[in-house]
């Protein structure tokens, strides 16, 4: 069930979305979506293939870090030929909105952020869910999960955002998040 952030703030203040089964959501409903633009902003990463760890405070409650930020772009990096590429900060917002609506304090398990274009063309060759023009390759997408959460509230809070790409891989066991346009899909069963 997909709901516009209008619907998803009435159902939630209403009490409804309990009958929904996403038991976060409905614990999250007394913390607001954004939180106070000047609140510090931190989060904590495990990069699931470079078996590195990340806790940090991108944005200090006045502004974002850029000492943070460019050690964010080396832990996302395209650890296939180990190439750094700007992240678009905006998906550092995401995640932690993503966070804080469902109330937790959960570790995000980067799958994927960062792919230089040899990587993702040589990715597109064995698989059929991997775009062409990825915003993976702009710095602008992030496949994660969060440690103990489990994945299908991940994905109906990153749809509760209605703000760029959502797309679900229950297989893969992974969300997308990405900051083009708001569209959203799911893999194919």
């Amino acid at each position: 069930m997909v709901f516009s952030r209008r619907q998803f703030l009435k159902l939630s203040a209403g009490g409804l979305l309990l009958a929904t089964g996403l038991p976060r959501l409905v614990q999250a409903q007394a913390l607001p979506v954004a939180k106070c633009p000047t609140d510090p902003r931190s989060l904590t990463f495990n990069n699931l293939h470079t078996n590195e760890r990340l806790d940090c405070c991108y944005f200090d409650g006045s502004d974002y870090v850029e000492s943070v930020l460019t050690n964010l772009n080396h832990f996302c990096r395209d650890f296939r030929r180990n190439e750094v590429h700007v992240m678009d900060r905006k998906l550092f917002d995401l995640l932690y909105q993503i966070k804080l609506l469902l109330a937790t304090d959960a570790e995000v398990e980067l799958v994927s952020g960062y792919r230089s274009l040899a990587t993702n063309n040589a990715l597109r060759k064995h698989s059929h869910g991997v775009a062409k023009h990825s915003y993976h390759t702009k710095g602008q997408a992030i496949d994660f999960r969060l440690k103990g959460v489990p994945l299908n509230e991940v994905h109906e809070a990153a749809l509760a955002l209605e703000q760029g790409g959502v797309g679900y891989y229950p297989r893969s066991n992974f969300v997308h998040i990405d900051t083009g346009p708001v569209r959203h899909w799911s893999q194919s069963v």
